[in-house]
């Protein structure tokens, strides 16, 4: 019953910016932990950004600190990414996840970002 839906992806410029969406339901998402991941092709899958039910900044991978921030709104069941100043190596599918402790995890279905001039 739970879902998670991302939205927002596309093309962008080097240097130019983007803000993810996610959108939940089927779960209380006030309690759960979220995350951004990413995939580029050819390599594993990375945690960019996570934050949880109580904090209100997020903790990043090092390639995006100062450059990307995780926050939340509770109100509309929505996890958002802001990306700036975005990178060709940027350049990845997006994923959102939710985390109940201690069992459960949700995946979205990904959104494509991709930064290329």
């Amino acid at each position: 019953q739970a879902h998670l839906v991302e939205s927002g992806g596309g093309l962008v410029q080097p240097g130019g910016s983007l803000r993810l969406s996610c959108a939940a339901s089927g779960f209380t998402f006030s309690s759960a932990i979220m995350s951004w991941y990413r995939q580029a092709p050819g390599k594993e899958r990375e945690l960019v950004a996570i934050i949880s039910s109580a904090d209100s900044n997020g903790n990043y991978a090092d390639s995006v600190k100062g450059r990307f921030a995780i926050f939340r709104d509770n109100a509309k069941n929505t996890v958002y990414l802001q990306m700036n100043s975005l990178k060709p190596e940027d350049t990845a599918m997006y994923y959102c996840q939710a985390t109940r402790l201690p069992f459960y995890n949700y995946w979205g279905q990904g959104t494509q970002v991709t930064v290329s001039s």
